[in-house]
């Protein structure tokens, strides 16, 4: 009896990796081995910067707040530290906006801390 294999099944794998490499430069969207290679390459990339991210956003509100506080006569670190000594919780990412787009109440969160 000759060898079963479910080439319906391996061909629907196939066309759906495919399928997900379309609009990729050359043999990377229809050669299978270079395809497959190539969106494995991607997810890890994918995964790798979805951690990242959160860390160039953090620097970016960091540097924000930094700008903004020095417009007010003091550093990051002093206005986070005094911050905390009031027992304010606010996070970078609303004092980073405050300090973009509202910068009178980022000026009077600061004068309540001084």
């Amino acid at each position: 009896m000759p060898r079963s294999v479910n080439h319906v099944a391996s061909r629907a794998r196939r066309k759906k990796l495919l399928k997900k490499t379309k609009g990729y430069f050359g043999s990377r969207k229809n050669v299978w081995t270079v395809a497959k290679n190539t969106w494995e390459k991607g997810q890890q990339f994918a995964y790798r910067d979805r951690k990242a991210k959160k860390r160039t956003f953090r620097a970016l509100w960091i540097q924000r707040i930094n700008a903004a506080a020095r417009l007010e006569g003091m550093s990051y670190s002093q206005f986070m530290g005094l911050l905390k000594k009031n027992d304010i919780e606010i996070n970078r990412k609303v004092l980073a906006d405050l300090a973009m787009n509202q910068p009178e109440a980022f000026k009077a969160i600061v004068e309540k801390v001084k």
